[in-house]
Order: structure tokens, then sequence, then C-alpha cells
């Protein structure tokens, strides 16, 4: 097909209705034409037939004057058509170049017939303009080129379409819509428009995420949305209404009427109103139905908009009130619950403004000053600090209040109303919020545990050092009352150094009894323990407790009934009873009254007594009371140790109440304390109630000591002893007596000598508990290995108790001091068993 061809197939193309009416015009002009060559020539014959002209010539010159005629007539039209072409072809140039789209006219065989600048543009870059370059604007994406590839194969079957795709040349992301139109009666030939809808699609895009935002905000908006028509029925609402009235929203837009939902709708009203008065604006609260017949408080505003046509329409806005108020309730109940916590906190809070007043305290706090609320309010911390504390405590808050990190908790002394109360005070700013809130802590009671710690360690340590004292003197008193009885086997009565003799011999018994006493503190004597009645015991000790405290001061024993049995070492508690009342005769001396009262007593919880904690159960009590002068409060934590005294020099040793305490303590008992100053003193006893009865009771008989009994002996005796003058003493008295004595001074040396020995059997071994290197229990093993029943007595300052678990068959005790008779009575009484 040559050029002109084409511009003929474009002119047809584009003239549409209008061109083809141009036929019908010419066909009119031709025939009028003809119409007059033919009159012409019937007008020119009948001249020449009356002229009387050859008719040949005639004929002739009428025909040459009809092909003039005729092919001026052609080469007109000729002309005329070719000229409209022209026109035709410009102005479906101008169109398809005016227009706003890319356009593209391609043959059967898919060459380029036409295209517009627009087209040219679109395909620049990616070749000569042509369908292969807009195939390459799709190519990128398979779907895409699958779509495109389904548009052509239709365009080419005569098929009209649209479809918009996408194209990822270039620079981000185009879209276009494109459409293949086949050119009617150009069999192949297809019209191509392309225009660029990216700006449209994100428009329609930003407009779609919009409409979505807004249809997301209303359907979670924590308010109901809705409108109504003149009869009531809803035509919007949205998702949160829809879930507070139970049903889904389709459902309501198809049959939902507003006063449906209403549990009393108002009267005489339009269907559309949600008040009775009706008008433009309107609110009310009413009750609505909600999902399973249940009903929430509601709050409506309104808005009525009447249309000229008649028709209306409501805007309105739903606040459920039934969630708003069970907000306030939460909040009112987590206020309460704060207020709660902050009231009933077993800690002192109190709450500090910028300023360092107290802006609100709590009641603990107020207790723990000993006043109220009401009076610590308003007033300033600082004034509440005492003033050793003052100045660290207000420089650790003001760092805290600038962001900074204090030394805390630290302990602050608060002013109370009757005293000063030690505290640990914890301080912690407010977020946002220039405030102190300042948590304290009672330490009363902690400096109180304290002090009594620190007081029992110190009981403790005393007693260890009065024990290793008593351990030392008892071998020096051993010595020395051993070496009195060596010397009054010389220095018979009526000799001038017998009384020397006896006066030291008496001396080094009474701090023998001193040496007791430390030991009873420390607990560390050995008790003889028994199931006894204390009434007995009372009964038996009243008479000497009554000349003990003279005839100035009244005795009055109230004994207790069902009080239950104790165990105790009658003697040892007698020493109690004798102690406590000889104090009170001291503490009345111008006369008074003691009384020495028995009760039971039962504890539920542990109970606080002097320096021990009582746990509960069943107790025998003995209160033991004086109105003497009292005891001031400042000797309290001393008064029960070891020599504190507050009698003049040479009036006492201060051990009474210290072996008191020691001997109750070891017996498994608590005293406690109570005085008032000019008023009397009581001191209670708590002995545990025994499960045993007296006929229980395994009692060993005591011996009488006879002394005419025969202490003397021939048997081999091993003595081992660490302390020279003690074994010295010993070996000498066993000696008198006509024993065969062996000595060694530790466990090393005896073993020595045995082993120097021909003859190796020993009748009894006699050794000291406490040495260097080898101890005493350490030698008895190794020497029961050669001879298994050895008859062996230990001897020592510490008590029997010490000893328990080495004591045995064949094993004897006897506690330091001793004297020789005490010594040859042990010594026959292991030879005899």
């Amino acid at each position: 097909m040559n050029n002109n061809d084409h511009s003929e197939f474009i002119a047809r193309h584009h003239r549409g209705v209008e061109l083809s009416n141009e036929p019908a015009k010419k066909r009119r002009t031709l025939v009028i034409a003809v119409v007059l060559i033919v009159v012409y020539m019937v007008i020119c014959i009948g001249l020449a037939l009356m002229l009387d002209i050859q008719k040949t010539a005639v004929i002739a010159a009428g025909a040459a004057f009809v092909f003039a005629a005729m092919l001026s007539f052609f080469m007109q039209k000729a002309l005329n058509i070719h000229s409209s072409k022209d026109k035709e072809r410009l102005l479906l140039r101008e169109v398809l170049e005016g227009s706003r789209g890319a356009r593209l006219i391609t043959d059967s065989v898919d060459q380029t017939i036409y295209y517009n600048h627009l087209f040219e543009e679109l395909a620049g870059g990616l070749g000569k303009p042509s369908l292969l370059v807009l195939t390459k604007l799709f190519s990128n994406d398979e779907e895409t080129m699958a779509h495109f590839r389904l548009l052509a194969d239709q365009a080419h079957r005569g098929l009209t379409d649209s479809i918009e795709l996408r194209s990822a040349q270039g620079e981000g992301e185009n879209w276009f819509m494109v459409t293949a139109q086949p050119v009617a009666g150009w069999a192949g030939y297809i019209h191509w428009r392309i225009d660029d809808i990216t700006n449209k699609r994100r428009d329609d895009r930003a407009v779609r995420d919009e409409r979505e935002k807004l249809i997301d905000f209303t359907d979670n908006a924590p308010v109901g949305f809705f409108s109504v028509d003149e009869t009531g029925q809803f035509v919007f609402v949205n998702a949160t209404l829809a879930r507070w009235l139970g049903e889904d929203i389709q459902s309501l837009l198809t049959s939902g009427h507003l006063h449906t939902y209403f549990d009393v709708p108002p009267e005489g009203a339009a269907a559309y109103d949600v008040i009775s008065a009706g008008g433009a604006k309107q609110m009310a609260e009413v009750m609505m139905k909600g999902p399973g017949g249940q009903t929430f408080m509601a709050s409506i505003s309104q808005t009525v908009v009447h249309e000229a046509d008649g028709t209306v329409r409501t805007r309105g806005v739903v606040h459920d009130l039934t969630a708003e108020r069970a907000m306030r309730q939460a909040l009112k109940a987590s206020e309460d619950r704060f207020q709660r916590f902050f009231e009933e906190a077993p800690l002192g809070i109190a709450m500090l403004n910028p300023d360092g007043v107290l802006a609100d305290v709590n009641v603990a706090l107020a207790n723990v000053l000993g006043t109220t609320v009401e009076a610590l309010e308003g007033r300033h911390f600082e004034a509440v600090i005492e003033e050793n504390d003052r100045n660290s405590v207000i420089g650790a808050l003001e760092r805290i209040q600038k962001g900074n990190q204090a030394d805390l908790p630290m302990e602050v002394t608060l002013i109370g109303h009757e005293r000063n109360v030690a505290t640990q005070m914890f301080a912690r700013k407010f977020k946002g919020d220039d405030g102190v809130v300042l948590h304290f802590s009672d330490l009363t009671e902690q400096k109180v545990l304290e002090q009594q710690f620190v007081q029992s360690q110190k009981m403790q340590a005393i007693g260890q050092l009065a024990g290793g004292i008593a351990h030392d003197f008892n071998n020096l008193l051993t010595a020395m009352i051993g070496f009195c009885d060596l010397l009054m086997l010389r220095h018979k009565a009526g000799d001038a150094s017998f009384s020397d003799i006896m006066q030291i011999k008496q001396n080094a018994n009474r701090a023998a009894n001193l040496v007791r006493q430390l030991l009873a503190f420390s607990r560390q004597q050995t008790l003889r323990p028994k199931v006894q009645d204390i009434t007995d015991i009372l009964t038996e000790l009243s008479h000497l407790i009554r000349r003990l405290i003279g005839a100035n001061i009244d005795l009055d024993v109230i004994h207790g009934s069902e009080l239950g049995l104790i165990k105790v070492d009658a003697g040892q508690m007698e020493q109690v009873l004798i102690n406590l009342a000889v104090n009170a005769r001291d503490a009345m001396e111008g006369g008074g009254k003691l009384t020495i009262a028995t009760s039971g007593f039962t504890t539920r919880e542990p109970l606080q007594t002097a320096g021990d904690i009582m746990p509960p159960g069943h107790w025998v009590r003995i209160d033991v009371t004086d109105t003497g002068c009292g005891i001031p409060e400042e000797n309290f934590d001393r008064i029960l140790e070891p020599f504190f005294t507050t009698k003049e020099v040479g009036q006492g040793t201060g051990l009474g109440l210290a072996t008191v305490y020691g001997i109750i303590r070891q017996t498994g008992g608590y005293l406690m304390l109570q005085s008032e100053v000019r008023k009397g003193t009581t001191f209670s006893i708590f002995l545990p109630q025994s499960n045993e009865t007296e006929a229980e009771v395994d009692e060993t008989p005591v011996v009488e000591e006879d002394s005419t009994r025969d202490l003397t002996g021939t048997a081999r005796v091993l003595l081992v002893e660490d302390e020279d003058a003690v074994r010295t003493f010993s070996s000498r008295a066993l000696a008198n007596k006509g024993y065969e004595v062996l000595d060694a001074e530790s466990g090393e040396a005896a073993l020595a000598v045995m082993e120097q020995q021909t003859d190796k059997h020993i009748d009894l071994m006699i050794t000291d508990v406490i040495m260097p290197n080898m101890d005493g229990p350490t030698l008895a093993q190794r020497m029961r290995q050669t001879s298994p029943n050895l008859k062996i007595i230990f001897i020592s300052g510490y008590t029997e108790e010490k000893l328990k678990d080495h004591m045995g068959p064949n094993i004897w005790f006897l506690p330091k001091p001793f004297t020789l008779k005490q010594l040859a009575a042990k010594v026959k009484e292991a030879l005899e068993s």
C-alpha cells in the first residue's frame, strides 16, 4: 500500500458520518450538469436545422463540446476530491496530535501506520515508535504481558477493549490505560490509545486510603455514629454502635429502626427524633437495648436536617455512659485502693511538695511519731528531723529533687511527740513532678534486738571467759586445797601452824565457791536434775529464807494449784531462790515485804524475756517480788552481768544475779525482770513443765561420806596431769594411802612411761581431760586398745557435761577442785566397783 492509499485509509477512517454524505451531493450535481448539457445539445441541433447547417458538422461540434465539457467536469471533480482529502488528512492529524493520550495505528502485520508526538515521547529511549516499543513498556512483568497479548489478540479478532497495565520501565512505577480499537472496514488495522493514568491511580488510592481511614476511624471510634431517614431507618451506622446494639451493620441498614433500640421510645416523637420535643439540635440520655436483652445508658447528640424534597437525614453521636461510668467507678476504686494502701501500709509514708512541706502523711507515720496526721500535714519536713541528721537528710533530698543519686536508704532520727524515733528512710522522686515520696521503717524494735544481740554476745563472751578462768582457778585451787590437806596430816589440831593452814584452806574453799558461781553463770557446772514439785522445794526452803532476810521483812509464800512438775537440780534451784531473796533483802534496808508466788503459765506466742525469746509452751512461773528501792532503767542491760553490782565495795561479788540467770538458762528456763524505782522489783522465773513423773525418774542414791571408811589400797595407778602442782599433790596423796603411783605430765609421756614398764599392768588410770596435744579422752582410747577393761577416772576443772560423749562403763568423773579425801574416796570407789 502506497502513501496515497494510507492517506485515503486515514481519511476514510476519520470522516465519520459527515463524510459519508458527500457522494449524494455530488450525484445531484452530476445529474444537473448532464441535464444542462442535453438541453444545450438539443438547442444547438434545433438552431442548426433552422440555419440549415450540416447535420454532421453540428453533431461533431456538439460532440466536441460535450467531450470538452465532460473532460472539464471530471478534471474539476478530481481537483476538488484531492483538495478535500488533504483537508481531511490535515484535520485527522490535528485531532490525533491534539489528543491527551499517545496514539498508534498499526496494520494487519502490526507495522506502524501512524503515531502522534505523545507516543513518540512515550517510546523515547526504547526505540523507534512501534507496537514493539509499546510491548517493551510491559515486558518486565509476565502477568502484565499476558494481559497485553490478550488485548492485542481480541483487537485482531475485531473486539474493542481497554485495560489498566503497570509499567516498570523508567523511574518508579507507572500505570497506563491501553485501548485497542479495530478500524472498521480495514481488516487487521488497529487504533491504539495509551493514556497515562499514574496520577489518577495515585489520587484514587489516596482517596481510597482516606476513605478506609475514615471508615476505620468511625468503626473503631469510642463513640457510636449513626444517621436515619424520615422513617427512622438507619442509613449509616458505625461498627462501634452496631457492637453496642448487638447487631451487624448490614442488618441495621436493611431493617433497623432507631426507636426499636430504645428501651422506652420518646412519646409523640417522630421516628427519627430522640426527644419528644424534636428540633434541629437534640440531646438526651436514654436507655438503649444491647445484646442478650441487656440495656445500657447512652448519651445521644443529634442534628436533624430537613431537605427541600421532604426527606430527612440525621447525624447522631452516641456515648456509652455505662462504660464511662464503669471507668469512673474503676478510677474511684483504684483511688480507693491506693488510699487504703497508703493509709493501711505498715510503713510510714509521707509526700513532700517541692517546698519540702509534708503535703500528705499516712496513719502509720503519725503513729510512729506519736501524733496525728493533721498535726503533721502542712509542717516543714526539716522541723521533724533530729538536729544531728538534719543537714545530711536535706542534702540527700535536694540531690534527689535534682535527679541525682543519693546514699539511700539512710538512718534518720525523727522528732516524735514523746520521744525521738530511729527510722530507715527511703526516698524517690515522682516522675514528671518535683514532689518526693518518703517511706519510713521504724527501727525501734530492730535497735532493741541489736542491743539484745550485742548483750547476748557480750554475755556469751563473758561466760566463755568465766569458764576458762574457772578451769584455770580450779587447777590452782586443787593444788592449794590438796597441799593444805597434806600439811594437816603433819600438823594436827593444837599445832601452832594448824590454824594458819585451816585459814588457807577456808579461803581456798571460798574461792572454790566463787568458781562454782562462775561456772553456774557460764552454764558449765554439773547439774543433777530430777523431777520435782516446786511447792515441796519452797516449803523446805522457806524457813531458811526467813532467817536470811531478817525480822524486819515479811515473807509471804503463795503456792499455786495444779502447777505441774519441773525437772531441776534441787540444790541449784535452792541456790537461785536464796540469791534472789538475799538480793531482795539488800534492796529493802528499812524493811518491807518479800512475796514468793507460784502459778501455771501458758504462752501461745513467743515472749520476750531478759535477753532471750521464750517459745510457746506450758510453764511453771515463780514470781519473787520485793518492795525495795527498785532498779534504774539504765542498769537493766547490765544487771545480769557477772561482777556488776551497785553495792559498795566489799558488800557483794556481783555474781548473785549472774548465777541465777546461768542456772535458770542451763535448766531450760527463762528469767524476766520488772522493776520500778522506789516501788519494788519482780523477778519472774519460767521453768518448763515436765512430762515425766516422780516415779519414772531413776534416782541414783546419794552415798553419805563415811569418815571412818578405809581409803587405803595397794593398787597400781597411772596418774596423768599437765599441772605440776596438781600432779605432785595427787601423787603424794595416793602414795600416802599405799598405792603404787606412776605419774606423767602428758598423754604422750604416759604412753612412754607404760612402754618402759616391764609389768605393763595397771589397775586404774587417773587423767586430766584438757591437756596439750593428746587430751584425756584420746589417751583413754589408746590405753584401752591394750587394756579394754581398764578403769579410768577423769579429773577436770570443767563440768561432767563436757565429757558426756566419753563417759561409759568403768569411767568415773572427779571435778576440780577436790580434797585429798575426795580423791582417795573416788579411787576406792572405782577400784571396788
